[in-house]
């Protein structure tokens, strides 16, 4: 597949199709970690480990039962 970037304000940028982006998983609000080897641009999801999952569910859990964890404490 052979693309051009297209202008986006004072930018550059390229369009990635629906069926890459499904393949991929990658939505809107997706990070995506971008590197080059200075011949090469790679564009990839960033992916949570397993540790930071596990420690964003907690964060989640911790801020969405705060109420009920102050009353358990007390």
């Amino acid at each position: 597949m052979v693309k051009t970037l297209s202008a986006i304000g004072n930018s550059l940028g390229i369009i990635i199709d629906k069926p890459i982006l499904d393949l991929l998983k990658i939505e809107r609000d997706t990070p995506l970690e971008i590197t080059t080897d200075g011949d090469t641009l790679t564009i990839r999801p960033q992916r949570q480990t397993p540790e930071q999952r596990l420690m964003a569910a907690a964060e989640q859990i911790m801020d969405e039962q705060d109420e009920t964890f102050r009353r358990l404490a007390e």
